[in-house]
């Protein structure tokens, strides 16, 4: 027997499958998509079967595998099918494609050594009659009745006993150690909950989605904040479960959505599989050993989680559908929604996509038919939408308000006197953005990269938040020793503010920087629900998916700065931003105020927000993207080249364009090549091409043809990113 192997090797030159011998001993362990060491190189690496055949026709040496690794399949059927998938559409090696489905553990590497995890149970070798019987002591007794009563009540406490009466029964054989695989990922016990009643547009919403449970249809579910979609989710899988079929359920990042998750385990208790980046090594492989073993029926993640080896899967729901981050940026480059969509089509099954502010691109495909749109237009229990107040900082600049409007303090003060909670939001983190001297005009940037350090005061260094480059700061400038000025700032700056403003209010604050270790973000989210804090501020990650009773108040502070991003996108990532913060408001019995604090109060996106109309935006925003051919209108394809060799990079880059306009439709618009917005990156520069296209038979072979092109250049790399959501 021969079997084609894929290693997982680095070299995009080197992505195909090589060919093994399999000695007569090992056959009956041969299975396409298990794993098996091999000789390469003099090396030994692992690769994937993903082929199996009697006779070898080739001129080469064929050398015989030395192991298999796995007793069960790794990379079943299905999954196979979506590598193809991923490569095909994303321009991405086979071997990549795989490496991003799999927990580190089962990913084709020797370097990776995670094992299961065991603990040691001690049983009863004899009933429980005959043990007693044969015990010589009263402390071997005890021993026996705990051994007896941890095994009737199902539990394992038994297994901390250590004592020289436990060694005289396992001498005798009257008890035994027995080993038990145990999973290291325990999430918190949650009390079970009872389904909620639906109102008429939510009961409307779950029949239409049941109808088509057995084919393949994709459902728009949009709703205004605090509409019950999740209610909706979890009836809907209720359904499906009834039927023997499974459920996967992505969030934009799970560590983002606690409550979400909460909400699933109180309904569906231990049937629910977690996978997300949160989890160590360990913990991920567990959850995925789970599912394997058909241990869950639901499973709840970030975009990973789409490949999930759940077996007879019943349906795909997709959360706040409007999220960039279900779009890998680094390679293989993919959509979880676009992997969705296809593993629905595998399946033959519906794909659900919620959200209060969806991609312009589906609600027009909704517009056409090629999503069946759903709606909820009204909060549960009648609730009101919050109301939402501009104020122009211009005018209170002059008063000597920078930060908070005389407005917004007066709000604050007011509902924290009433006993209720505060949401602030600015959405960048560290202290101060930028910091100058005003007499020579240094500024503190990085070495490594093309932006100004963030200063970050806890620690007093200023920092890059692309490469990571640290600095201590020093108070006078290292040109001309004269002492600094400070520019911008950030929410840690905003924190200082609010305690001085507020010195007898609790404050907390939320980003990416108290958000480092591992259940931060829960326990700041579980400290503020349980109203131990009267202010919560932060970055984007507060304004998603979070239902906190008592918050009555939200404040956006410099709710335009998002607005001024060079990208066709910046608007509609603005107006999805500050509804979804405005929706954190009034979500109970309380109506909801939101203080939107801009510089630009005329800006036609902010009116939008204030008027929290997205049919308004919508019809707004397509006439620009129509315009000027941005998606949905247009399709896009992002290229970067990238050198640390300056003139090789832009020469190479010219190349590019030239081949691109060579091969392509004269109808295919090609913009650059011109510096990428963030120009050096990790002592990288980088110059970036578009492609803009609706139609354009020879784009693909094309963009297939110039990846191959690049493959043997080692010192230019060539991005391609299809249809990209940053450029």
């Amino acid at each position: 027997m021969y079997i084609d192997v894929l290693l997982e090797l680095k070299n995009k030159q080197m992505d195909q499958t090589y060919t093994y011998h399999v000695p007569k001993s090992l056959e009956k362990e041969i299975e396409v998509g298990k794993r098996v060491k091999v000789p390469f190189n003099k090396r030994e690496l692992e690769g994937f079967i993903l082929n199996c055949k009697k006779t070898y026709e080739g001129d080469f040496e064929i050398l015989d595998i030395k192991s298999v690794v796995d007793e069960e399949i790794v990379l079943n059927e299905e999954l196979l099918q979506i590598g193809e998938f991923i490569k095909n559409t994303y321009l991405c090696s086979l071997s990549s494609a795989y490496a991003t489905m799999l927990p580190k553990a089962l990913k084709a590497s020797l370097k990776t050594n995670i094992n299961k995890k065991y603990q040691t149970n001690l049983v009863l070798n004899l009933s429980y009659k005959e043990a007693l019987s044969l015990c010589t002591s009263d402390k071997q007794k005890e021993i026996v009745d705990l051994i007896e009563e941890a095994t009737r009540l199902e539990k394992r406490e038994a297994q901390a006993i250590s004592s020289s009466s436990v060694n005289t029964l396992l001498k005798k054989k009257i008890i035994l150690e027995e080993q038990e695989e145990v999973y290291r990922y325990q999430s918190v016990s949650v009390l079970e909950d009872e389904k909620k009643v639906l109102n008429e547009e939510q009961q409307l919403a779950k029949n239409r989605i049941l109808k088509s449970l057995d084919k393949n249809e994709q459902f728009l579910l949009y709703g205004v904040t605090g509409s019950g979609k999740t209610e909706v989710y979890m009836q809907v899988i209720e359904s499906v479960l009834k039927k023997k079929k499974t459920a996967i359920v992505l969030v934009p990042e799970i560590s983002l959505t606690p409550q979400f998750v909460t909400n699933f385990k109180a309904r569906f208790q231990d049937r629910v599989a977690l996978l997300h980046s949160g989890l160590s090594d360990g913990e991920r492989y567990d959850e995925w050993r789970k599912i394997t073993k058909g241990e869950v029926d639901i499973v709840i993640g970030a975009r990973s989680a789409i490949f999930a080896p759940l077996k007879n899967l019943g349906i795909i729901i997709i959360d706040e559908e409007h999220s960039e981050t279900y779009k890998q940026e680094n390679s293989p480059r993919y959509n979880a929604i676009d992997v969705a969509e296809y593993r629905a089509k595998l399946n033959h099954i519906p794909i659900v996509l919620g959200s209060a502010t969806p991609t312009l691109e589906r609600m027009a495909k909704s517009t056409k038919n090629l999503y069946t749109r759903l709606e909820l237009k009204t909060r549960v229990n009648k609730g009101m939408l919050p109301i939402v107040t501009m104020v122009d900082m211009g005018l209170e600049a002059k008063k000597g308000n920078f930060i908070l409007s005389e407005r917004l303090k007066t709000e604050i003060e007011s509902a924290v006197s009433r006993h209720e909670q505060v949401i602030l939001l600015l959405n960048r983190r560290g202290y101060s953005t930028t910091i100058t001297c005003s007499h020579c005009g240094f500024t503190y940037k990085c070495p490594n990269c093309d932006i100004t350090l963030t200063y970050h005061k806890t620690k007093n260094n200023l920092r890059c938040h692309y490469c990571g480059y640290t600095i201590l700061k020093k108070d006078k400038c290292p040109k001309c020793q004269v002492p600094l000025d400070f520019y911008g700032y950030g929410t840690e700056k905003l924190e200082d503010d609010i305690k001085k403003e507020f010195p007898d209010l609790k404050v907390l604050r939320m980003d990416a920087d108290t958000t480092r270790k591992k259940n931060s973000y829960e326990n700041i989210i579980d400290k503020f629900k349980k109203q131990e804090y009267d202010i919560l501020l932060g970055t984007q990650m507060i304004s998603k998916g979070h239902d906190f009773p008592k918050v009555s108040l939200v404040g956006i502070i410099n709710a335009d700065a998002s607005l001024n991003i060079p990208d066709f996108r910046s608007g509609e990532r603005t107006f999805s931003l500050l509804c979804q913060a405005a929706g954190r408001a009034g979500r109970k019995d309380t109506i909801g105020s939101v203080i939107m604090q801009t510089f630009n109060p005329e800006n036609f996106i902010l009116k939008c927000v204030e008027e929290q109309s997205y049919e308004k935006f919508y019809n707004y925003e397509m006439k620009i993207r129509k315009k000027l051919k941005y998606p949905p209108f247009y399709y896009l394809v992002s290229i970067k080249v990238a050198s640390r060799d300056y003139d090789l990079c832009s020469k190479e880059a010219v190349k590019v364009r030239d081949y691109l306009k060579n091969h392509l439709q004269e109808e295919t618009i090609i913009l650059g090549p011109t510096t990428a917005s963030v120009f050096k990156m990790n002592n990288v520069y980088r110059f970036g091409l578009i492609i803009k296209y609706r139609f354009d038979a020879k784009l693909m072979d094309t963009l297939k043809e110039l990846d191959k092109m690049f493959v043997f250049n080692p010192k230019v790399n060539l991005e391609i990113d299809m249809h990209p959501t940053k450029i």
